[in-house]
């Protein structure tokens, strides 16, 4: 009789929960399986079709990251729907959970809103020169969070992409051309027109120097002690420095052989004696 009644038993525990819960549990993990393998296959997809267009690499990783990321927490979810877990609290949890992680990351978050931003619509771009957030230098990588750049002298600089896209961005390489703006002073009993010619002659004689836009060369300022011209000529951009560099020395050796000076600022000082 006992024997009976623990196999009747069984047989009910069996029927209300070992059966019920064997195929919850195993429709769980099928579909949390399957789910993960579609959550893959559909990120690789979309991470294909954005690769043929001309976003960055890293932008297009993270996309891809970030899609895998959100339908795999859709299946998570519908798993443990199918456990029987109320998903409301699940999702009200993860909701809480991503409000204080936003809050306790907000300066991380906003750099990483920035660098979507930067890759998105590409400002610069890998080995453009640039002045952003009152540093100048090459850029050697943008990332999610930071931009990676090197100065003149090879020092390395990070800097968060947020402080980078709340400041005026200066990017010398975005155009094939740049114009060299130089000064170059004359004495008052120099003659303006020789200075002129010896200044066109040096910068004539400069293959790097663009004929278009033509070079200015004019008397910009009559000093306190000195006749300024302003010459500007037009260079491509990765000439820029080097030509800079030669025009001024250049003109510089051919004042002297002309004999044009370059005056030392002057004061007249008129003193009278008492009385006088």
């Amino acid at each position: 009789m006992l024997k009976n009644i623990d196999e009747a038993q069984l047989i009910t525990f069996y029927d209300k929960f070992v059966a019920p819960w064997s195929i919850k549990i195993i429709a769980a993990l099928l579909i949390f399986f399957i789910g993960h393998l579609v959550a893959k296959m559909i990120a690789r997809l979309i991470g294909k079709v954005l690769g043929r267009t001309k976003l960055d690499v890293i932008l297009v990783e993270f996309i891809q990251s970030l899609v895998n990321a959100l339908l795999l927490v859709f299946v998570v979810v519908a798993a443990l729907d199918q456990l029987g877990v109320n998903t409301n609290s699940v999702i009200a949890v993860l909701g809480a959970a991503g409000l204080a992680i936003g809050l306790a990351l907000q300066g991380s978050l906003q750099n990483f809103a920035a660098g979507f931003m930067l890759l998105i619509f590409r400002p610069f771009k890998g080995g453009d020169f640039v002045e952003a957030a009152g540093t100048a230098g090459v850029i050697d990588k943008i990332g999610i969070f930071s931009t990676t750049m090197h100065t003149g002298d090879n020092k390395q600089v990070i800097i968060p992409n947020g402080t980078i896209y709340s400041s005026n961005i200066i990017n010398y390489s975005a155009r094939g051309t740049r114009r060299i703006d130089m000064v170059f002073s004359i004495g008052y009993s120099d003659d303006i027109r020789l200075a002129r010619d010896v200044i066109a002659k040096v910068i004539s004689a400069d293959a790097r120097v663009l004929p278009e836009p033509e070079p200015l060369i004019a008397v910009g300022e009559l000093g306190a002690s000195s006749v300024n011209f302003y010459v500007r000529p037009w260079v491509k951009s990765d000439d820029f420095w080097p030509v800079r560099f030669d025009l001024t020395e250049k003109i510089k050796l051919a004042f002297d052989e002309n004999g044009i000076s370059i005056p030392f600022p002057q004061m007249d000082i008129h003193w009278n004696k008492p009385g006088e």
